[in-house]
C-alpha cells in the first residue's frame, strides 16, 4: 500500500501536460518582483524522491524521458541553446534518470567533463548504473546536499538546472554554492515551468513555488548577471534563461 502511495504522488509530481505561456520581458532584469510566489518550496516536495524504489525509478524513466514530457521532447533543440563545445565541464544539477547525460557526454567529448548530481539516493544508483551501461566514461556522479552540491570549486564552465530550481529549499545557499563550482566566467542556464496566477495549471501552482520573476530576482541577488532568454522551439510551459557568474 505504501509503495502504490508513492507511485500515485510520483505520478502527480511528474505531470506533464503543454500550456502555453507568453515570452518573458526583458524588464525583468531589473523590476523582478517576488509576490504572489512563495518564498518556499512547496513541503515534501523532494520526499517522494528521497523515498523512491527501483520500480519507482522506472516510472521515472518513463515519464521523463518521453516524448510526451515537453522537455524531453525538446532536449535537442535545448542542447543547442546551451552552446555546449568540446572539452567543457558541465554540471546538470537534478541529473534525474540521466536524460541529458549522453548529449552532454557526447557535446564535451573525451576532454570534456560532466557531472551528474542529483539528491536521492535511488536515482544516484541508477545514475551510476546508466554510465555503465551507456558507457559514458567522461561522466561523474556526484551525490549533492539539499543545500550544496558537492562540486569541486571552479570546476564547471557551464551549471545546468532544468526543472529543478523549484525544488530548491534554499535557494540562496544553494545559488551561493553553485557561484563557487563556476569557473569566472562561467554561465548558469535554468529551464523552470512559468508559474502565472490565473495562467497556469493548477498542478503548476501547486508544485512550482515561483514564477519567472522570482527566480531572475533570486538569482542576481546571489551575484549572478543576466546573459539572455533563448527561445527555444517546442517549450510553451516551459521557459529557459541563461547567466553568467
Amino acid at each position: 500500500m505504501l509503495r502504490h502511495l508513492k507511485l500515485i504522488l510520483l505520478a502527480a509530481c511528474c505531470s506533464c501536460v503543454i500550456a502555453p505561456s507568453p515570452t518573458p520581458s526583458s524588464s525583468l532584469a531589473t523590476s523582478a518582483t517576488a509576490s504572489p510566489d512563495s518564498d518556499q518550496p512547496a513541503p515534501g516536495i523532494n520526499e517522494v524522491f528521497l523515498d523512491a524504489d527501483d520500480a519507482t525509478i522506472k516510472m521515472l524513466m518513463v515519464r521523463f524521458e518521453g516524448e510526451s514530457r515537453e522537455i524531453s521532447a525538446a532536449r535537442n533543440e535545448i542542447m543547442a541553446a546551451l552552446k555546449v563545445t568540446a572539452g567543457m565541464a558541465v554540471g546538470d544539477v537534478g541529473a534525474g534518470t540521466g536524460l541529458f547525460e549522453p548529449l552532454l557526454s557526447e557535446a564535451v567529448g573525451p576532454n570534456g567533463k560532466v557531472y551528474a548530481v542529483d539528491l536521492a539516493p535511488k536515482m544516484i544508483e541508477h545514475l551510476h548504473r546508466r554510465i555503465q551501461e551507456e558507457k559514458l566514461s567522461n561522466v561523474e556522479v556526484v551525490q549533492c546536499t539539499q543545500i550544496t552540491t558537492e562540486l569541486p570549486t571552479n570546476s564547471c564552465d557551464l551549471i545546468f538546472i532544468c526543472d529543478t530550481y523549484h525544488h530548491f529549499e534554499h535557494p540562496q545557499k544553494t545559488l551561493a554554492d553553485i557561484k563557487r563550482a563556476l569557473r569566472p566566467g562561467g554561465r548558469l542556464v535554468i529551464v523552470d515551468f512559468y508559474r502565472k496566477e490565473g495562467e497556469s495549471r493548477d498542478w503548476v501552482i501547486n508544485h512550482v513555488r515561483c514564477g519567472l520573476a522570482t527566480v531572475v530576482k533570486e538569482v542576481i541577488i546571489a551575484g549572478f548577471s543576466l546573459l539572455e532568454y533563448p527561445k527555444i522551439k517546442g517549450l510553451k510551459e516551459n521557459y529557459a534563461i541563461i547567466f553568467t557568474k
